[in-house]
């Protein structure tokens, strides 16, 4: 998925669904899962436009270690810390890693020669090749090793580590990090002792986790990732020490919440019928219409084109007519989805028409000959086009000239005859993409239903994915191009049905996904099968090759057309080779089970480290290891997810919109996201009045004067009240200097002093006003209305231990000596 745009689009769509992470307003966590493959590459390459740069492996593994230690710091899981790297992916996955790996090859190669050409003088040692982060290589090996002493020392020495079980699932243990985790807690949930209550934390950077939590219904689940900054300079050093590094934790509680207010619409139609756990289900299918890792978008659907309004927008046209959802627990329900998508086409023809009716225009202003002129220069330059509106207009001047030339020739079927020239035109427009991209030469009936049955086969194989697990570990999407929306037709008696086959071994993988820049990443007997001029399989790996931005704009974003791999041309050339293998080599090349690790104390033996300069041996080892079948947490295509449990507590901590009466509305207001106006619609959130009337300052001092509230809702912070003012009186707290106590009880009433405002402090209590008023609005997306009363308050800065009379040691929270101003319908009591 384009992760950087579908982040950015609904954190813009949502302004409220990410908050900066302050360790003292962390919700208490039961379980913290990593996607490793984030931490491994911003460890080991921060900055690949530093064609300088340069890393020891010792380097690499200490910062790796390090990051590990801040971010359980940070989150202190209390039951389940569990580490996932990715192992060998499904072959549906390899097609793009294959692409990711050809072209990270070809750019480093790129920015070394023009480092050479600019007379640089580049480092003797080698630079570290990031395609070695692939299951199967030397530094993978080594790096699993590391992690074994890391998890042994922690358990062995830190007591915060002490009550957690551990989780180490290795690239030896088959599949993507994000799947493993997922197959963890799927299998979790099933459990019939299964705490509804259960917090979880998933740590990674994919914006595909956001599909993944939400495919799990449960209740308390937030993602925590780096904070993004678009916009920035390119060749900006990436900050990897994580003391320096701003967090940000994205709420699902929150994103189920927007997901509702979304598609409130459909309630007033369907009424009871509605049900947020299916629409959840049929958003996460939507999400993948406009991107993911598996099969390539949809012709000129681009979320920076507000694809993501149009599917929604469609959906609830829709669905009221239905019957029923599209996605019923991972199973796609194909006649409701063949009713969407043949709404959904007709984008194809309103897309088509503004381009038909500009070169029809340009048609009629410098005629045919010109027309044609153009269409051949067009095509020239198609493959090298970087906007969606050159390539549109390029195939459509192909297939306005080609129809000319038909009906010219007098050569035109009947049944085109009989159509209108737009739909002639549209035909043959997507004849030529076909024809151009996918190289066929007739685009028959049989062809689109092909393309329609392969599409669809592929939704389905990602949903089975993503809420069953792995269902076929060989299937793939055979193109480098998706078909148009409205040739995806008659797929409601489709049988759909996959092979699970079994995962390729490591080696396989490397020689399926790497270039030959990389090969010496290989075992040296697989070599030659990359560079020989002698070998079957040389045509997998070209020194060149071409890439189509197909109506991107960013480079990575752009299609690397490059062969796929043949499993069984790939296996035969390989076997000639396996028995070369070392002893070493072929221990390497095998798949292993997860292992649980916990502390026990009646264990105790000395643990050696294979870097001993660095990580000392671990004399006395209080880690007890168990490994973990394979197959132990797959779940069958009848598993049903577990819904939302009404019976889950709400927990301190994690937000809801729910505290404070509001309604909803989008508007594209320009709220700051990321350090920059949105470009797209914002959900607003409109407080509404209170139902208690207008407050009354000296009963609103009554009430919160010295008393703990929760400020900044939704993302509540608590912070202690010292002062209360309508912008003509202030109640305020006459404290001795240092005091900040909490006056929770009626015997003990707070000291209190009122003022009248000077003239100055009446245009200060306006300033705090407008200043509340611009930053709920500008960053938060909500509308605060009329401030009548504005609370003064220190927030929560942590908690410490004080000791009192008779040698007793209390746990005092400790309070900010800033005093910031509070609008008091923002405020949340009572909690």
């Amino acid at each position: 998925m384009g992760v950087p745009k579908f982040y950015r689009w609904i954190s813009e769509r949502y302004p409220c669904l990410s908050e900066v992470v302050k360790e003292h307003q962390i919700p208490e966590f039961d379980n913290l899962y990593l996607d490793m493959n984030g931490i491994i590459h911003q460890c080991s390459h921060p900055n690949d436009e530093d064609v300088h740069f340069r890393i020891s492996e010792e380097k690499i593994f200490a910062d790796i270690f390090h990051y590990l230690e801040v971010l359980f710091r940070i989150i202190k899981p209390r039951k389940v810390f569990f580490m996932a790297v990715d192992g060998v992916a499904p072959r549906a996955k390899m097609n793009q890693q294959r692409g990711r790996r050809f072209r990270s090859a070809k750019e480093a190669e790129d920015k070394i020669k023009k480092a050479l050409d600019k007379g640089e003088v580049l480092p003797t040692e080698a630079r570290f090749d990031s395609n070695c982060i692939t299951p199967g290589t030397d530094f993978m090996a080594r790096l699993q090793e590391q992690l074994k002493y890391f998890v042994h020392n922690k358990l062995s020495t830190d007591r915060l580590w002490q009550n957690v079980r551990v989780y180490l699932s290795g690239h030896e243990t088959p599949g993507e990090g994000e799947h493993k985790i997922m197959e963890f807690i799927r299998s979790e949930n099933g459990k019939p002792g299964h705490n509804p209550n259960t917090r979880h934390c998933l740590y990674g950077l994919d914006a595909d986790l956001i599909m993944l939590g939400l495919t799990s219904h449960e209740p308390n689940f937030s993602l925590l990732r780096e904070e993004v900054r678009f916009g920035g300079k390119k060749n900006q050093k990436r900050i990897t020490a994580p003391e320096e590094t701003t967090f940000h934790l994205l709420h699902l509680s929150l994103m189920r919440e927007y997901i509702d207010y979304e598609f409130s619409d459909i309630r007033k139609h369907i009424g009871s019928d509605y049900d947020l756990e299916r629409i959840i289900d049929d958003w996460v299918l939507m999400g993948f219409l406009v991107g993911n890792d598996f099969i390539p978008h949809l012709p000129h659907l681009h979320i920076n084109h507000d694809a993501l309004p149009l599917l929604y927008k469609t959906y609830i046209s829709v669905l009221p007519s239905l019957g029923g959802y599209l996605n019923e627990n991972g199973h796609l329900n194909l006649r409701n989805f063949e009713k969407y998508l043949e709404k959904l086409s007709e984008f194809d023809r309103e897309h088509f028409s503004d381009v038909f009716v500009d070169l029809k225009w340009f048609e009629s202003k410098v005629g045919n000959k010109y027309l044609n002129e153009a269409a051949g220069l067009a095509a020239e330059k198609e493959a090298a086009s970087k906007d969606t509106n050159k390539e549109d207009s390029s195939l459509c001047l192909a297939a306005l000239t080609s129809s000319d030339r038909v009906t010219e020739g007098g050569k035109a079927e009947d049944e085109e005859e009989e159509e209108d020239m737009f739909e002639t035109e549209f035909r043959q427009y997507k004849r030529t993409y076909y024809m151009t991209k996918m190289g066929v030469d007739v685009v028959s009936d049989e062809f689109l239903a092909q393309q329609a049955k392969c599409y669809v086969e592929g939704i389905q194989w990602i949903l089975h994915y993503y809420y069953h697990g792995v269902q076929s570990w060989s299937w793939y999407y055979p193109y480098h191009y998706a078909p148009f929306l409205s040739d995806i037709r008659n797929i409601s008696g489709l049988k759909l049905t996959f092979d699970l086959g079994k995962p390729f071994m490591p080696f396989q993988q490397l020689l399926a996904v790497l270039p030959a820049a990389s090969m010496a990443l290989l075992p040296e007997s697989y070599r030659p099968l990359m560079t020989s001029e002698n070998s079957a399989i040389i045509e997998y790996y070209p020194l060149d090759f071409k890439t189509d931005l197909n109506g991107k704009q960013q480079e990575w974003e752009a299609v690397v057309l490059i062969p796929f791999i043949d499993e069984r041309c790939l296996l035969a050339a390989m076997e000639p080779c396996n028995h070369k293998l070392t002893k070493e080599e072929k221990a390497r090349n095998c798949h292993t089970e997860c292992a649980v690790y916990t502390y026990d104390p009646e264990i105790d033996f000395s643990y050696s480290s294979s870097l001993p300069q660095l990580f000392p041996d671990i004399v006395h080892c209080h880690a007890r290891k168990a490994n973990i079948a394979m197959d132990a947490w797959h779940v069958g295509l009848d598993h049903v997810g577990r819904r939302m449990d009404k019976s889950a507590l709400y927990f301190c901590g994690f937000p809801t919109l729910q505290h404070i009466r509001h309604k909803f509305y989008k508007k594209k207001s320009g709220v700051v996201v990321f350090q920059q106006s949105s470009r797209g619609e914002n959900t607003m959130l409109d407080i509404l009045p209170s139902q208690e009337g207008e407050p009354v300052c000296d009963d609103v001092a009554a009430r919160v004067l010295g008393k703990p509230v929760f400020v900044n809702w939704p993302h509540l912070e608590e912070a202690r009240i010292v002062a209360v003012s309508d912008g003509e009186t202030k109640f305020s707290l006459e404290e001795p200097p240092g005091v900040q106590r909490i006056y929770d009880r009626p015997s003990t009433p707070p000291p209190t002093k009122v003022n009248r405002l000077s003239d100055k402090e009446q245009k200060d209590w306006v300033k705090d006003v407008q200043g509340i008023t611009e930053y709920f609005m500008k960053r938060k997306g909500i509308i605060v209305n009329e401030t009548v009363v504005v609370l003064y308050g220190q927030t929560l800065t942590g908690r410490k231990y004080v000791p009192k009379a008779n040698g007793v040691v209390e746990l005092e929270k400790q309070w900010s000596k800033q005093v910031l101003p509070f609008a008091y319908q923002t405020v949340v009591k009572g909690h």
